[in-house]
């Protein structure tokens, strides 16, 4: 099997994907996605060989995913917004034998491959082609048969086992650093089979998609844009949200499918009450589904967004990890404040204690998950990997949840410390290290605190040296040049010390509850 292969079998002429002002059909994205597959081929770019792809969510993208695993290598989505410095960490953590870069990363493509200690094969757009070759680079526009004409009605494919990896996406993991999560092509494909299984049809051939999501996360990876592939239906792709105009493309191209995260529903929610011209209240009457994911949907959010636009907004959960499906809302005919639904038809789902044991009816527990789209683990990292991954499969979360009378999951807390901005993973020790660069920064601790738009924030406390100086310009400064946008810290706090336990560790729980105006404990 391969993953590129779900693009076969569509008609030519027919809708995939709008992006620029246009539809291109599905015979365009054979046609262009076959010139990568064939261009990365003649580079001797081939299985296992990983291929990063820093672009912005466009058609291009989605051709170079798909030429990428069409060649049997490893698409390594990576966010176009970081930072070189960021961009150039985790290209040396996987190595790549390409780098396919467009928007702020296609600007800084040079700057990105310099960096690395071993430069990839490939880097697009760039100077030069093949290492010391010295050879002139092709645009873009050549390598992925941008300008040329026709359609295609197949696009052969280098056969793949459903083992073999297909993907790499960076995620903070249930705990410790930002890794790289590897996902299969039978993880990715199990997990799209699985949600087109949930009663209801998620999704039709005859739907039109708005995706306002990011496609080097995994929400718009694998549930946008896979079952946009698996469906055969039509995907509108936007690059930066907009609630203005998100709504005219809604009612203006038919929009039935309606995809993002939290904050987008809540920026929908706040127009409709500043502003109900513009929002254009009274109903969406064509949309057919709206479901957020990425991140917990506010219970107010979902009843103001109904009661405005009179679209129920269904809920799921899922992560990296689990391709990300785990459990959703969507065909259980109810959908209660909170709630994420049932697991997903081929999903097994445990709560468990400390001692891992099985905890009682109605009580918390963290949540456990084995299917076949549970991940192969995290790259290079087997301590990482078996620190999640239990010896018969279960996919330790990190999630604390609780079931209720029906069976519904309720996610009630967070065993990790992560902080979720927008359905982004923040990993506070990562943000630490960078604030700890600064001179006369003697300790730092990272927390998330709530933010109506993005569902949480960061926020550093900061400790400065005795005699130092450090303003919380010089903070944001420093980390906006290290760390990808949604990283950064939007609250910057100076306090005389940090709470500690008796191991001398801050206790960051304790300046959590400080900052919800909680007491501490």
């Amino acid at each position: 099997m391969n993953l590129a292969g779900l693009v076969e079998g569509h008609p030519a002429e027919g809708h995939a994907l709008y992006d620029g002002g246009r539809w291109h059909s599905w015979g365009e994205l054979r046609r262009r996605s076959a010139v990568v597959a064939g261009a990365l081929g003649a580079l001797g770019v081939g299985p296992g060989d990983r291929v990063a792809i820093a672009w912005p969510t466009s058609v291009d993208f989605v051709v170079a995913y798909l030429g990428v695993l069409a060649a049997g290598a490893v698409a390594v989505p990576l966010n176009p917004n970081s930072p070189v410095a960021e961009l150039a960490r985790e290209l040396e953590v996987v190595s790549p034998s390409g780098l396919l870069a467009g928007g702020a990363a296609g600007r800084g493509a040079a700057e990105v491959s310099a960096a690395l200690s071993s430069s990839p094969r490939l880097v697009l757009p760039a100077g030069v082609a093949g290492g010391s070759s010295g050879e002139t680079a092709p645009s873009w526009e050549e390598f992925s048969g941008a300008e040329g004409g026709g359609e295609a009605e197949t696009l052969a494919v280098v056969g793949r086992d459903e083992n073999d990896l297909a993907v790499l996406l960076f995620t903070s993991g249930t705990s410790g650093a930002a890794k790289a999560a590897m996902l299969t092509h039978g993880n990715l494909g199990a997990n799209l089979a699985q949600m087109m299984a949930l009663p209801g049809e998620i999704v039709r051939a005859d739907d039109v998609s708005l995706a306002a999501v990011p496609l080097f996360h995994v929400f718009g990876l694998n549930v946008a844009l896979g079952l946009t592939l698996a469906a055969g239906s039509a995907l509108i792709l936007e690059e930066r949200f907009d609630p203005v105009d998100s709504l005219r493309i809604v009612r203006e191209l038919a929009v039935t499918n309606v995809l993002g995260v939290p904050a987008m529903f809540a920026a929908w929610v706040a127009l409709a009450a500043d502003d109900p011209e513009a929002a254009g209240t009274g109903g969406l009457s064509g949309v057919r589904r709206a479901i957020s994911g990425a991140a917990a949907l506010p219970a107010e959010v979902a009843a103001g967004f109904e009661a405005a636009y009179g679209v129920p907004v269904w809920q799921g959960y899922g992560l990296t990890e689990a391709a990300p499906a785990v459990a959703t809302s969507l065909g259980t005919g109810r959908n209660r404040p909170g709630s994420v639904g049932l697991p997903l038809p081929g999903v097994e789902l445990r709560l468990v204690d400390g001692a891992g044991e099985d905890v009682l009816e109605g009580d918390p527990g963290e949540i456990w998950v084995r299917g076949p789209n549970v991940f192969a683990g995290y790259w290079h990292d087997p301590d990482g990997s078996a620190a999640v991954l239990t010896p018969t499969g279960w996919l330790k979360t990190g999630d604390v949840g609780v079931i209720g009378a029906d069976g519904d999951l309720f996610i009630v807390d967070r065993s990790k410390d992560l902080v979720i901005v927008s359905g982004f993973n923040v990993y506070p020790g990562e943000v630490e290290k960078v604030v700890g660069e600064i001179a006369g920064v003697a300790e730092a601790v990272v927390i998330g605190r709530a933010d109506p738009a993005t569902g949480e924030a960061v926020e550093v406390v900061i400790v400065v040296e005795p005699g130092g100086r450090v303003t919380q310009e010089q903070v944001r400064d420093h980390c906006s040049s290290r760390l990808a946008r949604y990283k950064c810290p939007v609250t910057v706090r100076f306090v005389a010390e940090l709470p500690h336990g008796l191991a001398g560790k801050a206790l960051r729980g304790a300046l959590r509850d400080e900052a919800r105006g909680e007491p501490a404990t």
